[in-house]
C-alpha cells in the first residue's frame, strides 16, 4: 500500500467519491458535504494567530488493485494510519475515490491543535512507512514494492489498473526526462503521450503568492484525460516546470547536427517508401521512430513530432525540413490517405532556416528564481480552495517566458 496524490475535494460529492468517516467535521444525513462548510469546520480548529504556515495535511493511501477491501475495511485502515501517526484525535475527513478501478483513500486533516501548537511532524515519512507496513501485515495486504530505476529500465505505458498510478507516473516522467532531448513543451508532451501521459502548466495564487507549476494527467487509448491530475510537487523535483525548462535549455545545446541528420535520413526513407499515412507510421516504427500527429476538430494535421528512440531525440517535423512539417504531411496524406509516388527526398530543407511556429515557441533559457513545486509528498492546501487553474494554452506561456528571458539578457529584470 502506497501513499499517492491528492484530488480536488469537489469530487467527493460526485459518483466517483464517497465519504467513509469523519471526526469533528459535520456531515449532513444525505452524505452530501458542502465544501465551504467543510473548510469552515477545519478553520475552527486552526487558531488565526497560529505560527504554523502549513496546517493542513492531505494524504492518499493506495491499496493494491488485487486487495479486496470493503468500505469498512478502508475506513478502519485510514483511522489506524492516523492513530499511528498521532493524528487520531484531530479533525479529519476520510473519503474513498473510485474515478478509476483502483480504489483509494484520501485523508484531509490538520497538524496543529486547538491552541495552535504544531503536532509532531519529525521523521513523518519514516513513521508513515512504518505505519503502512504494520497495516499491510495486519490486513494481509500486498506489500508495496519500490521499483529501482536504471538506464536500462524499459519505459511502459501508464496503466491505471496496474498498481500505484502515482509511482508509475513518477517513474515514467523521470525516465523520459533523463533519456530524451526535446526543445519545446510541445515536444515534451509528444513523448509523454507515447506512454499515456500529458502535462499542463498551472497558474494561481497561494497565500497571496504567485504559483506556477505543472500537473500531469493519465490518458486513455483515445488520448482523453482520465482520473485526476498529479501535481509535479508530488512526483519529485525532476518533474517540475523549472526542471523541464532547464532540460529544454540543455537540449538546445546537446542535440547535434549529426543526430538530426540521422533522424532526417530515416524519416525521408520512410516517406519515400510510403503511399499512405498508415504505411508511413508503420515504416517509421520499423526504424524505431514514432510519429505523433495532432489534429484539428476538422481532421487537419496541425502538428507533427518525430520521436527517435535510437538517438533519443524528439523533433517537430519542421526541424527536419519543410517536407516533414505538419502542413506538408497534411497535404500529402489528405483525402483518402492514398498518394502517388513522389520523387525521392535526398536532402530536406535545413531546419535551422525554418520559421515554423513550433520552432518559434522553443524556450531559450531556464527560468530564474520563481515560486515552484516543492518535493514534499504532502499537500497542505485547504480542500475546496482553487490553488491552480489549467492554462488555456501552452504556447502562450512559452512565448511569455521567452520574452521575459530576452528582457533578462538585455539587462532588464524579468517580471515573474
Amino acid at each position: 500500500m502506497r501513499q499517492g496524490a491528492p484530488v480536488s475535494s469537489l469530487q467527493i460529492n460526485k459518483e466517483e467519491g464517497r465519504v467513509l468517516s469523519t471526526n469533528k467535521i459535520y456531515v449532513p444525513p444525505d452524505g452530501k458535504i458542502g465544501i465551504s462548510e467543510m473548510v469552515e469546520d477545519f478553520k475552527n480548529y486552526m487558531p488565526k494567530a497560529g505560527r504554523t504556515k502549513k496546517p493542513v495535511l492531505h494524504i492518499s493511501l493506495n491499496p493494491h488493485p488485487d486487495d479486496v477491501l470493503s468500505d469498512s475495511d478502508l475506513a478502519n485502515i485510514a483511522r489506524e494510519y492516523l492513530n499511528k501517526l498521532g493524528f487520531g484525535e484531530q479533525p479529519y475527513i476520510i473519503y474513498k475515490h473510485t474515478d478509476i478501478e483502483r480504489h483509494h483513500i484520501h485523508i484531509v486533516t490538520v497538524n496543529v491543535d486547538e491552541q495552535g501548537k504544531r503536532l509532531n511532524m519529525d521523521f513523518i515519512h519514516r513513521r508513515s512507512k512504518k505505519a503502512t507496513t504494520e497495516i499491510e501485515e495486519k490486513y494481509n495486504l500486498r506489500k508495496a514494492e519500490r521499483q529501482r530505476l536504471n538506464p536500462d529500465t524499459p519505459l511502459k505505458k501508464v496503466d491505471c489498473n496496474a498498481g500505484d498510478v502515482k509511482r508509475q507516473v513518477a517513474n515514467t516522467v523521470k525516465l523520459i526526462m533523463s533519456r530524451y532531448s526535446f526543445q519545446t513543451m510541445g515536444e515534451y508532451n509528444a513523448v509523454l503521450s507515447l506512454y499515456g501521459l500529458t502535462s499542463e502548466e498551472t497558474n494561481g495564487r497561494v497565500n497571496g503568492r504567485e504559483y506556477h507549476g505543472l500537473v500531469y494527467s493519465v490518458l486513455d487509448e483515445n488520448g482523453r484525460k482520465i482520473g485526476n491530475p498529479f501535481k509535479a510537487s508530488r512526483l519529485g523535483k525532476f518533474s517540475s516546470l523549472n526542471a523541464v525548462h532547464e532540460k529544454i535549455n540543455r537540449s538546445e545545446q546537446n542535440i547535434t547536427h549529426e543526430a538530426v541528420a540521422k533522424t532526417r535520413r530515416r524519416v525521408a526513407q520512410s516517406l519515400n517508401e510510403s503511399h499512405s499515412k498508415e504505411e508511413f507510421i508503420a515504416t517509421l516504427k520499423e526504424r524505431n521512430i514514432d510519429l505523433v500527429l495532432r489534429y484539428t476538430d476538422e481532421g487537419r494535421i496541425y502538428g507533427a513530432t518525430f520521436i527517435d528512440h535510437d538517438t533519443h531525440t524528439v523533433l517537430n517535423g519542421s526541424r527536419l525540413g519543410r517536407e516533414f512539417a505538419a502542413n506538408a504531411l497534411n497535404e500529402r496524406f489528405s483525402g483518402d490517405n492514398e498518394v502517388s509516388r513522389t520523387p525521392d527526398i535526398v536532402e530536406p530543407t535545413n531546419p535551422d532556416n525554418e520559421t515554423n511556429q513550433e520552432q518559434q515557441t522553443s524556450t531559450n533559457s531556464a527560468p530564474t528564481q520563481q515560486p515552484q513545486d516543492s518535493g514534499n509528498d504532502y499537500d497542505y492546501s485547504l480542500p475546496g480552495l482553487d490553488l491552480f487553474q489549467l492554462s488555456p494554452t501552452v504556447d502562450a506561456d512559452e512565448e511569455d517566458f521567452k520574452r521575459r528571458m530576452k528582457r533578462k539578457k538585455r539587462g532588464q529584470r524579468p517580471k515573474f
